[in-house]
């Protein structure tokens, strides 16, 4: 496993915008983007479950849609997933059908990721398709938006049962 790079810190910046964006619409503030072989940006995504009521929109996905349809074809090939929070199981599925080399994420997910947390889908050797995996990029940022969102939630249903 390589370190990563400036580029991929700068990637996650982009990434941490979009995931800030998540919160207008009272979704998780998680983002994500699609960076092609050349360094240009093909697509962006952040969490829309609440903004559209699909169980599928995750970050991850709503970038690999839009980066296929620029590049009209399905196959991301060359190009690199860049992703505020590991990704789970529905989208570390969706990164290896689409043929994603590498991804770059910022927080573990020790309830639901599937890049080493909870699973290894990522880099699971029975599979067609092995991604390489950069974890920790910009972790702290990362987990603070996400520790804060949930915290603030927490506060406002008081202590209902709920552990504060």
């Amino acid at each position: 496993m390589e370190s990563p790079t400036a580029a991929h810190q700068a990637w996650m910046g982009l990434a941490l915008e979009q995931a800030r964006a998540a919160l207008d619409t009272d979704d998780v503030p998680i983002g994500a983007v699609v960076v092609g072989p050349d360094g240009t940006i093909l697509g962006t995504g952040r969490n829309e479950r609440e903004a559209t009521g699909d169980p599928t929109a995750h970050a991850e996905v709503v970038a690999i849609r839009q980066a296929a349809a620029a590049l009209g074809e399905w196959r991301l090939e060359g190009c690199t997933l860049v992703v505020t929070l590991e990704p789970c199981a529905m989208c570390a599925g969706a990164i290896v059908l689409a043929r994603v080399p590498r991804v770059v994420f910022g927080a573990w997910d020790e309830k639901a990721g599937a890049s080493g947390s909870v699973f290894e889908i990522l880099r699971e050797p029975r599979l067609n398709h092995w991604v390489e995996v950069f974890p920790g990029v910009r972790e702290r940022e990362c987990a603070e938006l996400l520790l804060t969102f949930f915290g603030s939630r927490r506060r406002s249903r008081g202590s209902h049962g709920i552990k504060q």
